[in-house]
C-alpha cells in the first residue's frame, strides 16, 4: 500500500504529460484548472490575486475591506490606479489593464509565476502580466513544483518599487543564494519563503504594511516561542521579549549587501541629463522618468512601537500643513500591552499634491498620451490620473514631503551578530528612548512596566470627566534605585566580558 501510495504521489507531481502547444499564459492556466479547480477557486479569494487585505484571513474592520495594494498611495511609484499595465506585471494573473479587470475570472490566473521551477519564466514589464514571447511555456508548465525564493523573490518581491531592493530594504537579489551571515534562515538552513509564510487555501500569511490590521501576521515566536534564549543570562534576555521584537536585536542593519532607496524626489524628474551621477555604491542618483534618489547600505533601522496595525493615509486625506505627511506608520506605544519595539525602514519622498485641495495626487505615470512618461507634463498627468480615480483636480499642484514605514523582517543575522546590551544602552546606543516614550535609558529611568495606579492615571488624563477619581500614590525614587542597580550590573557584565 505504501509503495502504491508513493507511486501515485510521484505520478501526481510529474507533469511531463503537459506537452500541449501553448500560445499564451492563459492556455497553461486552462490546463492547470482542469485538474485543480479547487485551487483556482481558492486563488480568486487570495490577497495575491485581489491585492486587497480582506481575503480568507483578512481584516476585522469593515471600513478596511476592499483596501490594499491596489487602492493605497505610496511614495515610490505612487499608485496602481491608472498605471495598471506597468504595475500589474507583478500580479499573479494576466490582463489587468485597467479598472474593468474581472477578478472572478479564473482563466486569467497565472499559475506558473509561482510554481514554475526552470528559472526562465518572465513577463513583459509593460503588458499587464503578459508572458514574454521567449518563454517556452510547455517546459515551464512541465516543471511546476513548490514556490521557491526564485519565484517569490525573483518574479516579484525582491524588485518591488521598480528595482532590486528599492522598496523593502530587507529583500533583494542577495537572498537568492545568501550566506548564513546575511540571513541565518535562508542562508544557514535553506529556508524557502513558505517555511515562515504558511499558506492555507492559497492565502499566504504575512503583513501588508499599507492597511491597518491586514492579513495574518508572521511572528518569530510562531517557531521560537516567547522565551527562546539560553545561557547564563537567559532570564534577563528573555524578559526583553515582553517589549522587544526578535527582529530588533537580530537584524542589526538592513540592506547589508544590496543598497536600498531611502529618498525619492519626484519634483526633479523630467530633466534630460547627459551624464547620470552615481553614488558611493555605484547606484544612479537620477532618472529622467523618476527624479532624484538617495540610496543607503548597511542602514541602522528606525525603532518604533508596533501593535500589528498601521496608521494609513487614504486618498482624499489632507496633507500636513507643515512638515512631513506620513503615508504609513506603525501604531502602538509604551503603554499598549500589545506593542513591542520593532525595526523599520523609513522611506522619505517628495511627491505631487493638489495645492488647492491639499491632498495627494495620483498622477497617470504610464499609459496614454497624457501620462507623465509620455508627456513629461505634471499638469496633464495629474488631470488624467485624478479623472481616472474620479477625484477633483484644481489645476494647481505642488510637491510635498512624505514618509512611509517599511517593516524589517528579513536578513536575520546569526545569534553571535545580534545586538548586545551596550548597543542599545548607555551612551551612544542605537535606541532613541525619548522617541519611544521614555524619559531616558530605561536602565536608569525605569522600565516599561507600570503600576495599576499609573495605568488609571493615564486613563484619567485621556478622560477629563473622570479626573476626580482617586489614585494611589506611587513610591518616589524606587524606579531610580532599580535603574541605578541595573546600570551597575551592566557595567559589571561588560567588564567581565
Amino acid at each position: 500500500m505504501v509503495t502504491l501510495s508513493l507511486a501515485s504521489s510521484a505520478s501526481y507531481l510529474n507533469h511531463s504529460f503537459l506537452d500541449g502547444s501553448y500560445e499564451v499564459g492563459s492556455d497553461v492556466t486552462a490546463e492547470c484548472i482542469s485538474c485543480h479547480s479547487q485551487q483556482a477557486a481558492d486563488m480568486l479569494n487570495s490577497t495575491h490575486w485581489l491585492w486587497t487585505t480582506c481575503a480568507e484571513c483578512g481584516c476585522e474592520e469593515e471600513k478596511f475591506q476592499g483596501e490594499g495594494k491596489r487602492t493605497v498611495i505610496n511614495n515610490f511609484c505612487i499608485a496602481v490606479a491608472s498605471n495598471e499595465p506597468r504595475c500589474t506585471s507583478c500580479h499573479t494573473g494576466y490582463g489587468w489593464e485597467d479598472n474593468t479587470f474581472d477578478f472572478t475570472n479564473e482563466s486569467n490566473i497565472d499559475c506558473v509565476v509561482c510554481h514554475e521551477t526552470t528559472g526562465t519564466y518572465k513577463k513583459i514589464p509593460t503588458a499587464a502580466g503578459a508572458v514574454d514571447p521567449s518563454v517556452d511555456l510547455a517546459a515551464v508548465a512541465q516543471s511546476v513544483g513548490s514556490p521557491t525564493r526564485d519565484t517569490c523573490g525573483g518574479n516579484c518581491h525582491f524588485y518591488g518599487g521598480g528595482g532590486d531592493n528599492v522598496k523593502h530594504g530587507d529583500m533583494s537579489s542577495a537572498l537568492f543564494d545568501p550566506s548564513r551571515e546575511l540571513d541565518v534562515h535562508m542562508g544557514g538552513m535553506d529556508f524557502q519563503c513558505q517555511n515562515c509564510h504558511k499558506t492555507t487555501a492559497h492565502n499566504v500569511a504575512g503583513r501588508f504594511a499599507g492597511v491597518p490590521g491586514s492579513e495574518c501576521r508572521v511572528l518569530c515566536s510562531d517557531c521560537h516561542g516567547d522565551t527562546p534564549h539560553q545561557g547564563e543570562y537567559k532570564d534577563r534576555i528573555n524578559d526583553h521579549s515582553d517589549s522587544i521584537a526578535c527582529q530588533t536585536c537580530h537584524i542589526p542593519a538592513f540592506a547589508r549587501e544590496v543598497p536600498t532607496k531611502m529618498y525619492w524626489d519626484w519634483s526633479k524628474a523630467g530633466q534630460d541629463i547627459d551624464n547620470i551621477p552615481t553614488d558611493e555604491y555605484g547606484q544612479a542618483t537620477y532618472n529622467m522618468m523618476k527624479g532624484e534618489f538617495v540610496w543607503g547600505m548597511n542602514v541602522t533601522p528606525t525603532y518604533a512601537w508596533f501593535n500589528g496595525s498601521f496608521d494609513k493615509y487614504f486618498l482624499g486625506d489632507k496633507v500636513a500643513s507643515e512638515g512631513v505627511t506620513v503615508l504609513s506608520a506603525p501604531m502602538g506605544d509604551r503603554y499598549d500591552a500589545n506593542s513591542k519595539i520593532y525595526p523599520f525602514k523609513i522611506h522619505l519622498a517628495k511627491q505631487i499634491s493638489d495645492a488647492k485641495y491639499n491632498y495627494l495626487i495620483i498622477p497617470d505615470l504610464f499609459g496614454g498620451e497624457d501620462s507623465y512618461w509620455a508627456s513629461y507634463d505634471w499638469d496633464r498627468s495629474s488631470r488624467a490620473g485624478m479623472d481616472y480615480v474620479d477625484m477633483p483636480y484644481s489645476g494647481q499642484y505642488e510637491f510635498v514631503e512624505t514618509s512611509l514605514y517599511e517593516s524589517i523582517n528579513h536578513e536575520v543575522a546569526p545569534k553571535e551578530d545580534a545586538l548586545g546590551c551596550i548597543d542599545c544602552h548607555l551612551d551612544g546606543g542605537k535606541m532613541d528612548f525619548a522617541a519611544l516614550g521614555y524619559e531616558g535609558d530605561p536602565m536608569i529611568f525605569g522600565e516599561r512596566a507600570i503600576s495599576a495606579e499609573e495605568v488609571k492615571a493615564i486613563e484619567m488624563a485621556s478622560s477629563p470627566d473622570e479626573a476626580d477619581s482617586e489614585t494611589a500614590p506611587s513610591t518616589p525614587g524606587f524606579e531610580m534605585l532599580v535603574g541605578l542597580f541595573a546600570l551597575f550590573a551592566a557595567v559589571f557584565i561588560k567588564e567581565r566580558k
